[in-house]
């Protein structure tokens, strides 16, 4: 078989307006082969940022979407076991965007919740999706809240996977929130730092569909969760990746208090590890159910679950999805 940088490949640029013409963005489409449904596509943001995605759509007319957030130092690559094994595909555009600031959206500069927001609204449009189910892990479920508590009637229902409330912050990330004044200072400094061009030149990108399916067989299938949990939760490995401004400021974003889920219209499916989490589990079941239309299920994972178990996680899903109609 031939691998995809083998296949021969159609870029194209699409201009995006809206109904009344106004100009949106520039999107970029990079096919390999009219026969691959997930094609890589480059938006060019009305502030200049250059946000990756790519976007599963079998045909040529929109259908119902969903939109796939990944986590904190994370990237797009989270989904594709998701995406390549799920019914869902069969009834539904799947995006799945690279975050500004990651790989395919690599950015240096501010970041936060109400930026990731403002690209997701951004991408919605140029596709043309009036709404769409929003699904985010970790930091992408703060995203999800974030953005269907600002923009309820753009979305059609929210997973959240491991949210991260302020309420039931433990451990280190109590400590983060403590220091935040000082983790905020030291961002400032490093972007300043950058600007004047002080940085790493070379970032290297990971597939982290490669590292799940190792981790699996190395870690998981040897019954070494411990070491497992220590690779995926180290910062160290993690800026290898990523830059350390980014790091920063995605943790100061993941811990920052949110608005009530009261205030998310949509339907919600909470997903929640059983093991190990950043967050009091008691606090978090009680924060979750004052969301009036929420189903709560506990995934048997520490807080990778797409890793540690994506059957769960793809079947939950799944069946939930079913309750919105064709």
């Amino acid at each position: 078989m031939k691998s995809s940088m083998d296949r021969p490949r159609s870029v194209k640029t699409r201009v995006r307006t809206d109904r009344t013409g106004k100009r949106l963005a520039e999107v970029t489409d990079d096919h390999y082969s009219p026969l691959i449904m997930e094609a890589l596509h480059t938006l060019r943001s009305a502030d200049g940022a250059r946000l990756g995605y790519r976007l599963w759509r079998e045909g040529t007319k929109p259908r119902r979407a969903i939109v796939l957030l990944h986590g904190m130092a994370s990237n797009m690559t989270r989904w594709s076991e998701f995406v390549e094994h799920t019914s869902l595909k069969h009834h539904w555009d799947i995006l799945r965007p690279d975050l500004r600031g990651h790989v395919e959206s690599f950015a240096r500069g501010r970041l936060g919740l109400e930026v990731w927001s403002r690209d997701l609204q951004t991408l919605l449009d140029v596709e043309h999706y009036e709404k769409a189910v929003v699904i985010g892990h970790s930091l992408g479920a703060q995203v999800a809240m974030h953005f269907a508590a600002h923009h309820p009637a753009r979305v059609q229902g929210v997973v959240l996977i491991d949210p991260v409330f302020h309420q039931a912050l433990r451990g280190a990330m109590r400590v983060a929130d403590i220091f935040r004044p000082v983790l905020e200072g030291i961002v400032s400094l490093i972007l300043f730092l950058n600007r004047i061009g002080l940085r790493r030149r070379n970032i290297p990108g990971r597939d982290l569909r490669i590292m799940d399916e190792a981790t699996r067989l190395k870690f998981l299938g040897a019954g070494k969760q411990e070491e497992m949990i220590d690779l995926y939760s180290s910062p160290w490995e993690d800026l290898k990746y990523f830059p350390v401004a980014s790091y920063l400021q995605e943790l100061l974003e993941i811990i920052r208090p949110l608005p009530p889920l009261s205030q998310i219209k949509a339907p919600v499916l909470a997903l929640l590890s059983k093991g190990i989490t950043y967050t009091d589990p008691k606090t978090t079941h009680r924060l979750l159910e004052e969301q009036p239309e929420i189903q709560i299920e506990t995934i048997d994972a520490y807080h990778w679950p797409l890793t540690e178990n994506p059957l769960q996680i793809r079947n939950t899903i799944e069946a939930w999805c079913k309750r919105f109609p064709t």
